[in-house]
């Protein structure tokens, strides 16, 4: 019989299983093998017979729901008409094919299960046999095979009563000699990793072997207890606030593939083996709300890019937590996309109908200042969840070298009345620099990935000592923090990535109760001279209005600029063209900031204010604030 709910690994066990794997692989089989002994039927991976049933219930009477599967029935209409994929590699990767194999077959499978037509069965099918047909799915590349499985087997299981026995035959061979099998041919980093690479390879895979269990038990039992083991070397990096290390665009890849896993374990084994209750993972749900700001955008640290649409993997959070506050802006990201003015081609957007109880969002029930531990710890303040033209900024320490990771310690966004002020610049699409031969995943000192504008602390909203790179071995912490209204703040300490340049440095953001940002950095410098260069990144306007000011302009609004230590330093603004042939130019991104000369062992504080026009008239007056060793004791 199925093994009840209730028996699931603890959380003890899952981090015994961090340090000693091996010893528990037995009983990780012994434990699969059970759970199998009673499987759910077709379909079983995430929709269930009796999931469909509700979905098709609730679009027939909730508009959104209802706009939103007309959107996904138009995507599926205009997949009819296209060819099957092809298999074409760009550079290393196949993985654009597989995603798009992915997007489609989802896409039509859900929309034939919803309307019963078998038009967008049959060409489901299609896909899948043509997918099924290529010579390998890249297993140089694991996550082109992974996203490759995904695709089949959610189609094979979703579409199993309409498959033919040589469609069937066909495309459960491809699932097991080009999905399962190479996956335990020779050595792969991604089976212990702490990226997303593991979440999103053994989630495929684990999918994979779910559609196939009938037939392929030993198989089945051989992935899901390698993942069992697998998963809590990257789940583990969500401890102990839910942080994703490697920003908020690959939380969506690695915790959606997360998810995925763990839902399709439920629906067809009734159980998740404990990986809910891994710490931090169910905390991470919050995670994207808190790096969004009012603009919708989120705080795009690491190799983030802009954000395009909502995130399917908040739904689930917001069901499984019961907390609809947490999809207060997936819900606008949403609308935008109903309205066209966001892409729709999310491969996952089908799952927000299985997913989203249609819960109305309203404000959240999450604190507005926040901070979060882990490798690469990040902190947030904002002036309100609900204003659109709310002050909010969010700022990060950690270490160069996390998965992902940027020269971008210290560094920090701004928003105000409906603009960002201060921007990451975010990183650049990984082919053509690895076409040039260069090494951008080495993380040494030295490397290549250092000499890529968009990697280096002189693009990011932080300080630049000696023109150096910031320490890849150096990692910053958060020292002090403030949640309260009128003491809002965070501390970090950035010497480890100063290593050699300063003795000491710190830097402190201070949310001024009338809405201005204080940024106070106390400096000691080491053992010979150094040149400091104090730098943030923006898209507006720069007007220099004196020797401590600018005013910057965008969208009709205005931030003001002071410098008010140390004195006799001057505003300027910076160029971000580079003459490298690499580096992604945009001339309309510049800096503001200056540059200070400290002479060996010499201390000095700098700050400066930023005033956002709609807070002008509102200000207190003068800023006087304290070193920041005294902030705590405010």
């Amino acid at each position: 019989m199925r093994l009840p709910q209730s028996d699931r690994f603890s959380r003890s066990f899952l981090t015994v299983v961090l340090v000693a794997a091996s010893a528990w692989s037995a009983e990780l089989d012994d434990r699969v093998t059970a759970a199998i002994g009673d499987i759910a039927p077709h379909p079983r991976l995430l929709m269930t017979a009796s999931d469909e049933v509700r979905v098709r219930e609730e679009i027939a009477v909730q508009e959104t729901k209802d706009a939103l599967f007309a959107l996904i029935r138009k995507n599926a209409n205009e997949i009819l008409v296209q060819p099957p994929v092809v298999r074409k590699q760009e550079g290393k990767r196949l993985l654009s094919v597989s995603r798009e194999a992915l997007r489609r077959i989802l896409c039509l499978a859900f929309v034939s299960r919803i309307t019963g037509e078998a038009v967008y069965a049959e060409r489901a099918i299609g896909e899948m046999v043509a997918a099924a047909a290529f010579s390998d799915w890249n297993p140089s590349h694991f996550l082109d095979v992974a996203e490759m499985t995904t695709a089949l087997a959610l189609g094979y299981d979703w579409l199993f009563p309409l498959l033919t026995p040589e469609q069937e035959a066909q495309i459960r061979r491809a699932i097991i000699e080009k999905g399962l099998d190479p996956s335990f041919t020779g050595k792969h980093g991604w089976v212990s990793g702490d990226n997303n690479w593991n979440q999103v390879c053994h989630g495929g895979l684990v999918l994979g072997a779910l559609a196939l269990l009938e037939r392929e038990p030993e198989r089945a039992v051989r992935v899901i207890a390698r993942a069992l083991e697998g998963l809590p070397c990257a789940m583990k990096e969500y401890q102990p606030d839910g942080v994703y290390v490697e920003g908020p665009s690959y939380w969506a890849y690695g915790t959606t593939y997360n998810i995925l896993c763990i839902a399709a374990l439920e629906s067809a084994l009734n159980m998740d083996f404990g990986l809910t209750e891994f710490p931090g993972f169910l905390e991470t749900g919050a995670f994207p709300l808190y790096m969004t700001g009012p603009t919708g955008n989120h705080f795009s640290f690491s190799d983030c890019g802009s954000r395009s649409g909502c995130f399917p993997a908040m739904y689930w959070f917001a069901r499984r937590l019961n907390d609809p506050g947490l999809l207060l802006f997936e819900h606008s990201w949403l609308q935008k996309t109903l309205l066209g003015e966001a892409s729709s081609n999310d491969r996952f957007l089908p799952l927000v109908l299985l997913w989203w109880d249609g819960s109305v969002p309203g404000t959240p029930r999450q604190p507005l200042h926040w901070k979060g531990e882990g490798l690469n710890p990040v902190a947030v303040h904002r002036t309100s969840w609900t204003d659109p033209n709310a002050v909010f900024f969010a700022v990060k320490g950690g270490t160069p070298s996390a998965n992902h990771g940027h020269m971008d310690i210290g560094s920090f966004i701004l928003e105000a009345d409906g603009v960002r002020w201060v921007l990451d610049i975010m990183g650049r699409g990984y082919g053509d620099l690895e076409a040039r031969g260069m090494g951008i995943w080495n993380k040494s000192q030295d490397s290549d990935r250092w000499r890529i504008y968009r990697y280096h602390n002189r693009s990011h909203n932080t300080l630049t000592v000696n023109d150096q790179a910031q320490d890849v071995s150096g990692r910053a912490s958060i020292t002090a923090f403030g949640g309260e209204p009128d003491d809002a703040f965070t501390i970090i300490d950035m010497a480890p990535v100063y290593e050699g340049e300063l003795a000491e440095a710190r830097r402190g953001f201070f949310l001024l109760p009338d809405g201005r940002l204080w940024i106070q950095d106390e400096l000691v410098c080491g053992n010979h001279a150094a040149d400091v260069r104090w730098a943030m990144t923006t898209r507006a306007d720069v007007t220099i209005t004196g020797p401590g000011h600018a005013v910057l302009t965008e969208q009709g609004k205005r931030l003001l600029f002071e410098l008010h230590a140390p004195a006799g330093a001057v505003v300027e603004s910076f160029s971000t063209v580079t003459g490298n042939a690499w580096d992604l130019n945009d001339p309309e991104i510049k800096q503001v900031g200056f540059q200070v000369k400290l002479s060996k062992g010499e201390s000095e504080t700098l700050a400066v204010l930023l005033t956002p026009g709609s807070r002008e008239n509102s200000s207190v007056g003068e800023v006087l604030m304290p070193p920041l060793e005294q902030w705590t004791d405010k």
